[in-house]
């Protein structure tokens, strides 16, 4: 007799399926209640199992949500997964603002972590000089640049300065200007005003779309705010090629590097703090360790004035009617429905689904269909009400739990949440995503204890101790928040130590190429 309290997570009274913690061999009898069911075959650790009858068509639950239908007859004890489920079109009840309810309290005192103060009432975590390419022409000179300091002692002389980075991308040209331009333009000017952007130089080609003074103007880059570091602007064709770019941008970022090595950390309100939160290679055991205690660490940020904010909208699918009805006002429930069906159209000009998904790793790590993947998701976003609704790289100004329309795709996912201000990222992982973020820091937290062992030089923290019974959801929601805090303070995360984040810049690319 298999233990239930060992081997099975059961999440919700209404579920007629459960997640096996540990793969089980056919023929092995699993507690439920006061009785058991035999397993019909080998089940692999994170799938799922039947705890009831489940006719052809009939609702399989999760979370006390439905996750998809069966195929066929579904026995007790049967493997339920891409071979028996399918899924449906579901009418959702979006319930806008039922469940809008303030936070409790928080107790005590304002945390504070240590940060650069930053024009505007802003706040940095980390203090980097950016060499921005507009147009991916320029993207060889922009990291010809940033390698000439790949040497420089910034822990010597420069200590307080965290490096040079070169932003590269493919877009800025060649494509339609009512599309991905906007997108585009956000980005850069996000990354240019960005916290933790100490200084920069903006280098565009010349002849490009995406013209360097139309996106200076546009955003007002050469409008400096007191103690803001003078930006440098250039386009190889007028200053003369690529090698006399070079030597330009070079010379202003050494003429940058005193005055940005000046900054010194200081203490700093937690109410300054903007996360990026994410998924990345997500398991079945995501929504039920990481992404839960991760929703917590948020909720402790709420408490505290901070934003918190989460994008994936094709991954929230399925389980956005949870969020609506946590939306501070009907419009902003109204807005993120809004995307929803916008992807729904975007995906069909290709012939494809918003529900095209999850990811062949996703399905190795036990997860079945879109619903039930982002229900999981959705975990970290707490009980926080939903304060804001963004687009794409558009600057985070509310505070609270707020979310962004972005894809599905990690590192656009991520450049746009940082692009709208996040200085600090947690991402969740239960396949070992070894994601990393400049210039924000990014933490990695681990889902499942095999997989933090097997990993452990490129994850920060293991959220899998929820699952071995050693610590709560809150228990590691306080580490999480705990470390959130630390890093932000300047300790480098496993992605940093590693080098990770110089290619992982990735700007929604929107449109098509002419």
């Amino acid at each position: 007799m298999v233990n239930v309290s060992t081997d099975l997570n059961i999440l919700d009274p209404k579920d007629n399926v459960a997640t096996v913690r540990r793969t089980l061999k056919g023929g092995a009898s699993v507690a439920v209640d006061d009785g058991c069911v035999g397993l019909s075959q080998t089940v692999p650790g994170g799938h799922k199992i039947a705890l009831t009858p489940v006719a052809t068509g009939g609702e399989l639950v999760k979370y006390g949500q439905v996750i998809g239908y069966a195929k066929t007859n579904i026995a007790p004890g049967e493997w339920v997964h891409i071979h028996n489920v399918e899924l449906k079109e579901v009418d959702r009840d979006y319930g806008f603002c039922e469940k809008n309810a303030e936070l409790p309290a928080r107790e005590g005192d304002q945390d504070f972590f240590s940060g650069f103060a930053r024009p505007g009432g802003r706040a940095g975590t980390r203090n980097y000089i950016g060499v921005i390419s507009s147009v991916n022409c320029s993207a060889s000179v922009a990291r010809y640049v940033a390698d000439r300091f790949r040497s420089s002692d910034f822990n010597g002389d420069l200590a307080d300065v965290d490096g040079v980075v070169a932003f590269t991308h493919k877009g800025g040209c060649s494509y339609d200007p009512n599309h991905g331009h906007e997108l585009l333009q956000r980005v850069i000017a996000g990354m240019a005003r960005h916290p933790n952007i100490g200084g920069y130089v903006l280098v565009g080609l010349g002849c490009e779309v995406n013209q360097v003074p139309g996106l200076v103007e546009k955003y007002h880059l050469d409008r400096l705010r007191e103690g803001e570091q003078a930006p440098a602007f250039l386009t190889i064709q007028q200053t003369g090629g690529v090698r006399k770019t070079v030597e330009s941008a070079v010379k202003a970022v050494e003429k940058m590097l005193p005055g940005v090595n000046a900054q010194r950390r200081t203490a700093q309100p937690v109410s300054k703090l903007t996360l990026a939160m994410n998924c990345g290679g997500s398991d079945a055991n995501s929504g039920i360790s990481a992404n839960p205690a991760l929703g917590v660490a948020s909720d402790e940020l709420v408490r505290q004035g901070a934003a918190s904010v989460f994008g994936e909208t094709t991954e929230i699918y399925g389980a956005e009617h949870l969020l609506t009805r946590r939306a501070v006002t009907r419009e902003i429930g109204e807005k993120l429905v809004s995307h929803i069906r916008w992807w729904e159209e975007h995906t069909a000009m290709f012939g494809s689904t918003i529900d095209n998904n999850p990811s062949p790793g996703n399905k190795d790590g036990g997860l079945t269909t879109i619903f039930e993947k982002s229900l999981g998701a959705v975990a970290k976003a707490g009980q926080a009400p939903l304060s804001a609704v963004y687009d794409y790289a558009e600057p985070i100004e509310a505070k609270g739990l707020c979310f962004m329309d972005t894809p599905g795709n990690d590192p656009v996912s991520m450049t746009g949440l940082v692009s709208g201000g996040c200085n600090v990222g947690v991402f969740t992982t239960g396949r070992g995503s070894v994601y990393g973020c400049k210039p924000s820091p990014c933490i990695k937290v681990a889902t499942n204890t095999p997989m933090y062992n097997w990993m452990e030089e490129d994850m920060d923290i293991n959220a899998g101790t929820i699952l071995d019974g050693t610590e709560t959801v809150a228990e590691v929601g306080r580490r999480i928040y705990d470390k959130i805090l630390a890093v932000a303070s300047g300790e480098k995360t496993k992605s940093e130590l590693a080098g990770m984040g110089d290619e992982e810049f990735a700007p929604w690319m929107l449109g098509p190429t002419l």
